[in-house]
């Protein structure tokens, strides 16, 4: 194989090599595995998932904090720290020598958090600043509770990933105000309702026709013919055509009744005085 051909084979493999890995970008969890320090910021990572954010991104820096100092972090609500972890990852590629050649004075850099759509006002941006020849990171919120300071470099890809150490974590304002546990539903407020009325029996409506039947039914004792019903009198009883009775007073009342009995008796003593009369004349 000529020497020509050796050469233009291994461009090609360095090649392949860095496409693969553009393409599979980094792994954060398992860059952090080599750095038993930062076990802690890593298992949260993890947990909260934005280790998967990290993952899908090209280039990035990760402000990372030692085990000692993440008792404040960790021992907060999963959605504080998620948002407390993506406001350590700045979506650039910042090195120690990038970070130094900054202009004098604060910079403002953009972070993971400011891409979840949770951050308001400037919570999504840290302030870096040169001050005596340190860099101290901030966030960018109207005074902010701390302050802290790069302390070294850990790993760095140039251009894609820089892994840095913080001497602690930055504590954005309005970010750790969640509660340490379930909060409880509030009591529901008692309305002064009225007392409820006294149950009564559900009355059936009834026509007109039926309120009269049940005021004209007869007791439990024995009917009289004039006391029964206006459906079971003879024609001789019901009214006459032209007359409109009240529906209230279809039934006769007790002296029309009373008159009515004593018809045939009279006609039979007036028969009997007649005959009578005509006996004495004969005579």
């Amino acid at each position: 194989m000529s020497p020509s051909l050796v050469r233009f084979a291994s461009v090609l493999f360095s090649c392949c090599v860095l496409l693969s890995s553009t393409a599979t970008a980094f792994n954060i969890t398992r860059l952090l595995d080599q750095y038993p320090d930062f076990k802690t910021f890593n298992d949260l990572l993890t947990q909260t998932k934005v280790n998967q954010q990290i993952n899908q991104r090209q280039t990035i820096t990760i402000l990372t904090v030692s085990d000692d100092k993440m008792s404040e972090v960790s021992s907060k609500p999963v959605e504080a720290v998620k948002k407390i972890l993506s406001s350590h990852v700045i979506l650039d590629y910042y090195d120690t020598q990038k970070l130094k050649n900054l202009k004098t004075g604060t910079s403002v850099l953009t972070t993971l958090l400011q891409t979840t759509g949770t951050a308001s006002s400037q919570q999504g941006f840290l302030n870096v600043t040169l001050k005596d020849d340190k860099i101290v990171f901030s966030s960018a919120v109207k005074n902010p509770r701390r302050n802290v300071m790069l302390t070294r470099s850990v790993a760095a890809q140039p251009f894609n990933i820089s892994v840095l150490e913080v001497s602690g974590p930055i504590i954005v304002p309005g970010l750790d105000a969640a509660p340490t546990g379930p909060v409880a539903a509030p009591a529901p407020m008692k309305a002064h309702a009225p007392a409820p009325a006294p149950h009564k029996k559900k009355r059936v409506a009834k026509s007109p026709e039926a309120e009269t039947l049940e005021a004209e039914a007869p007791s439990d004792d024995a009917l009289s013919p004039d006391d029964a019903p206006a459906s079971f009198r003879t024609e001789a009883d019901a009214p006459a055509a032209d007359e409109t009775p009240d529906k209230k007073s279809r039934a006769p009342s007790k002296s029309s009744a009373a008159g009515k009995g004593f018809v045939l008796p009279g006609v039979g003593l007036i028969v009997m005085l007649m005959l009578v009369a005509s006996f004495l004349t004969s005579q």
